[in-house]
């Protein structure tokens, strides 16, 4: 390995003793790791071989260094110490940043009940790994940069998918492959929103396009939504782009009517104002039919048509895209290009392989089929036991379903049962109290108890609705 010691002249053999003594007592060198040779070190540093030999020589009599005959000198099997750290400074982010929840992983429960996560179980994982080294045996992975849309198979897979599954009108230049649909919104945001300008966003809503857009310095207002979908009405007049989930509105799960799609299209055309509409859980429906993306009602190019594979595959792979109006393309491809050039090509690869052998297709009926399943199950439980405390919002799509309430459910606890709480989704408006409960991560036998672990939560904590 390469070890890097500075010198700056007196007692070499000292500094070089002191300097690898604090890379093993900070885990840089960890146990059992092999150490340059003392020549290779010598010749390295520009001293002696013996030196480096002497400074060896000291660490191994303490113990920290051990050396094997024909073999080479190794760390000693002795435990580091603090890992060393960058120095805490006096630099400062701007205040907006203080103001965000820190970035943590949901630690592990029992019965979890969170919003956002599928069963990963349910992926195809030893197809992925087959597509995955096809791509990498394959040779139309350019080894160097390559364009900032995307893997070109990717992109005309992504079109013809959605063409068939979504009526989105887009054809694969039209396309740019995203690092998830918070990268798409992020892409959008750069290249539309002012300091300053005026954003709409539908109230409740999904905390982190809000957040997003405030830390690219929007003024953010949230829109109240009812059964038919975003208040078009409510809408700022200074807004000149509004951010709306139709098909599933999230977190409530209501589509937008056909008439209030309409509406939102005609306020855009006489405000002059963008739409961007992300297909939020479109692929996961169980009832009813699907309506008709507002990117292929529109005319007139207003809307911005943004996705992701989250949900559908696995979040990890990180795999989003937008649809943009041609005169927008240019300007969202720079932005790409300055953030991050382009996503991991080989993933891309293998991501078009699933989409033109048809197994995303059968994927997602498989996973359609199962999360039906959970779906009926919490809805009829909730109906049947939890009727004195939550109201269920009507959702036939997705991966949760919203349920409010009169009563304070942040104050109900049930021991290894994470939920979310529906007030958590609302920013500009008194909120609404209730639940947001997921069944993408919960099996069938986990909705069963944990939602009994949950009702008898609420009967402890004494918190029926008035009469």
């Amino acid at each position: 390995m390469d070890l890097h010691i500075s010198l700056t002249g007196g007692d070499l053999v000292a500094q070089i003793y002191r300097q690898v003594r604090d890379a093993i007592a900070d885990g840089r060198l960890r146990p059992g790791e092999r150490l340059p040779p003392s020549r290779e070190l010598a010749r390295t540093l520009a001293v002696s071989r013996n030196t480096v030999a002497a400074a060896y020589d000291r660490l191994t009599a303490e113990g920290l260094l051990t050396g094997r005959v024909g073999a080479g000198t190794f760390v000693a099997g002795t435990a580091p110490g603090p890992t060393r750290r960058a120095p805490r400074g006096v630099l400062a982010a701007r205040p907006f940043w203080d103001t965000l929840p820190d970035p943590v992983a949901a630690a592990p429960v029992r019965y979890d009940f969170r919003v956002g996560a599928p069963d990963v179980s349910l992926f195809p994982l030893q197809t992925w790994r087959r597509l995955v080294s096809q791509s990498l045996r394959g040779s139309e992975i350019p080894a160097g940069y390559a364009d900032p849309a995307g893997h070109g198979g990717l992109r005309t897979a992504i079109a013809r998918h959605l063409g068939i599954a979504r009526s989105v009108r887009a054809s694969a230049e039209d396309v740019l492959v995203t690092q998830g649909a918070q990268q798409a919104l992020d892409l959008v945001g750069r290249v539309l929103v002012e300091p300053g300008a005026c954003v709409a966003v539908e109230e409740p809503g999904y905390p982190p396009v809000r957040r997003l857009l405030e830390s690219l310095g929007a003024r953010v207002t949230g829109v109240p939504v009812d059964d038919e979908g975003i208040v078009v009405d409510r809408i700022p007049g200074a807004a000149r782009l509004v951010y709306v989930t139709p098909s599933h509105q999230f977190p409530l799960g209501t589509p937008m009517s056909p008439a209030r799609r309409a509406a939102l299209l005609e306020w855009a055309g006489r405000r002059d104002a963008v739409i961007v509409e992300d297909d939020y859980d479109s692929e996961f429906r169980f009832a009813g039919r699907p309506l008709d993306p507002l990117q292929s009602l529109d005319r007139a190019g207003r809307v911005i048509y943004v996705g992701s594979f989250s949900k559908t595959l696995l979040p990890m792979l990180r795999l989003g895209f937008l649809i943009a109006p041609a005169a927008l393309r240019p300007a969202l491809l720079k932005a790409k290009q300055l953030t991050d050039w382009h996503g991991d090509l080989t993933t891309q690869a293998a991501l078009a392989r699933f989409l033109d052998e048809g197994l995303l297709t059968r994927h997602v009926r498989k996973a359609t089929r199962e999360y039906a399943a959970r779906h009926e199950l919490i809805v009829r439980t909730l109906g049947r036991d939890f009727g004195e405390w939550l109201r269920l919002v009507p959702s036939t799509a997705g991966l949760h379903v919203c349920a409010k309430s009169v009563v304070d459910t942040s104050a109900v606890r049930a021991p290894g049962v994470a939920v979310d709480q529906l007030h958590t989704y609302y920013a500009d408006s008194p909120p609404e109290r209730g639940l947001a409960l997921g069944y993408g991560a919960v099996s069938l036998d986990g909705i069963a108890a944990g939602l009994r672990l949950l009702r008898d939560a609420f009967r402890a904590a004494g918190r029926s609705a008035p009469r």
